[in-house]
């Protein structure tokens, strides 16, 4: 359990704000705006009402004791700036800051953001590559080159073993598991025969993944 200082409270926070209540960790929540503090508090360990680019408000936070700072602020890019460069002066541990633009992502790195997050960016490449291929179900990107992707098993693989096809010398892919009826099995066995019921869990470049998984 983490304890999380959750800064912007639009929708991007909030539903940060819900996930990390679902996940156990303890959340302070801060916000200008009174009706999207009391919308998160059913959700929070703790909220405040306040002005992030106010350094002597952030001071009586105790920024110090947070494990993570979470910077969700997305509709004023100087307000996102300042709380990021005031919370890495007053020594938070580690600063995660959204931004809505490439050019906004070099000034947070440059101002104290240890990590950006460019939730625009990212889920449009989600569906770019996910509505694009029938035979991508799903995918989590790891960088611009690799991600784990959710793929339909080809029709040539059917009845074949992922140790007969040897995947990660032939097709440069890992086999991380495969998901059949919304359910993840990780324990994979290399001699049991690959049915069109189930999806497979690869980790590989983009490139590779279009090249061989194709229905």
């Amino acid at each position: 359990m983490k304890s999380v200082l959750l800064i912007g409270l639009g929708r991007f926070g909030r539903h940060i704000a819900k996930k990390l209540n679902d996940l156990g960790h303890q959340v302070m929540a801060v916000d200008q705006n009174e009706e999207d503090v009391n919308s998160v508090l059913p959700y929070v360990t703790n909220a405040q009402i306040g002005d992030s680019t106010n350094k002597a408000f952030l001071m009586s936070l105790g920024v110090r004791d947070f494990d993570l700072c979470i910077v969700a602020i997305g509709d004023n890019f100087q307000s996102s700036l300042e709380t990021t460069s005031l919370l890495k002066e007053l020594g938070a541990k580690m600063v995660v800051s959204r931004a809505a633009r490439g050019v906004h992502a070099k000034f947070l790195l440059r101002n104290g953001a240890n990590e950006v997050v460019y939730p625009e960016k990212q889920l449009a490449n989600w569906t770019a590559i996910r509505y694009s291929t029938d035979h991508i179900f799903d995918y989590i990107e790891l960088d611009e080159n690799n991600a784990i992707f959710e793929v339909a098993i080809p029709k040539k693989w059917y009845g074949k073993t992922i140790g007969e096809l040897n995947i990660r010398k032939n097709y440069n892919l890992n086999v991380l598991g495969t998901k059949q009826d919304g359910k993840i099995s990780v324990v994979i066995d290399p001699n049991v025969p690959l049915e069109p019921d189930k999806t497979l869990l690869v980790l590989g470049s983009h490139k590779d993944i279009q090249k061989y998984f194709k229905a």
